[in-house]
């Protein structure tokens, strides 16, 4: 047997736990990761799997070969190092050494979170993702764009926004290229950069509708979120990281997509044309 077509059977025989599997990018890396031939085991609170109740975790783990770890709400809250770290040595100590996590380039808040999967004793893959372009047709941007405005404290600032799909293809590629990505932080991005108003622009020019950007100053946006019942917590978090994200600093591209893909990212036009195709913003 070749080693190509040996590595192909390991692939068709891996079992990988996605953790946020019905989420933005945990649907996605499942769907990937079937098509490329593996078992996917779906971890969710509707399965039976709770980030929060660490009883849950050995069911979900025992016997996988890899997991997708994605923290919900925020890899940079103040739970999330605890919380990643706890779970990524429960799978060492299970036998689920291949671990990939999702983090976020530019946030500061993230590194602990990063640092204590490093600690874990796994074989990991940190995967820092820029904005999704897909936090524009899905979440809780939508309603505001279906009437015609996004309100939003991102300033003019540039970004490199990521199409999910193409996180999820580097996800499964990590974990079925042996160690070739082990201990690699991926940092991934779009093939350009546009500010916020430029990206609603060629929404608006997709959907053959009206949408504006309005930025706001961010502290006034925690404010309108307090306002909508979201809890003092997360709305803190939200604002301490904006604040940081907001200033430039993701504002240039990697080629971290293409050196694991082959390919070049898919362009936030394309994203567009597809999601507007799908009525993401019809009223």
């Amino acid at each position: 047997m070749t080693q190509n077509a040996a590595d192909m059977a390991n692939t068709q025989r891996m079992t990988v736990v996605v953790t946020g599997a019905s989420g933005r990018t945990g649907s996605r890396v499942a769907e990937a990761a079937r098509a490329a031939g593996l078992t996917v085991r779906a971890a969710s609170r509707a399965r039976g799997f709770d980030w929060e109740d660490p009883t849950t975790w050995a069911e979900t783990l025992r016997g996988a070969d890899a997991a997708y770890l994605v923290y919900p709400s925020d890899v940079g809250s103040p739970a999330a190092a605890e919380g990643v770290g706890a779970l990524a040595r429960e799978a060492v100590g299970l036998g689920v050494r291949r671990l990939v996590l999702l983090s976020a380039r530019g946030e500061d808040q993230a590194l602990p979170a990063e640092e204590a999967l490093r600690a874990s004793g796994a074989d990991w893959t940190i995967v820092r993702g820029t904005w999704f372009s897909q936090n524009f047709s899905e979440g809780p941007l939508v309603e505001g764009m279906v009437h015609g405005e996004l309100v939003f404290p991102a300033g003019e600032v540039k970004e490199p926004f990521v199409d999910v799909r193409d996180i999820a293809d580097v996800v499964v590629t990590a974990l079925t290229s042996g160690d070739r990505y082990v201990g690699r932080t991926l940092v991934l991005t779009g093939p350009r950069l546009l500010s916020w108003r430029e990206a609603v622009a060629e929404i608006s020019g997709a959907t053959g509708s009206t949408i504006t950007y309005t930025p706001v100053p961010t502290r006034s946006y925690g404010e309108a979120l307090a306002g909508f019942g979201v809890p003092p917590e997360e709305v803190e978090l939200l604002t301490e990281v904006f604040e940081t994200l907001m200033d430039g600093r993701n504002a240039h591209v990697t080629d971290d997509v293409r050196e694991v893909l082959g390919r070049a990212p898919r362009d936030f036009a394309d994203f567009a044309r597809e999601a507007a195709a799908a009525g993401a913003w019809k009223a």
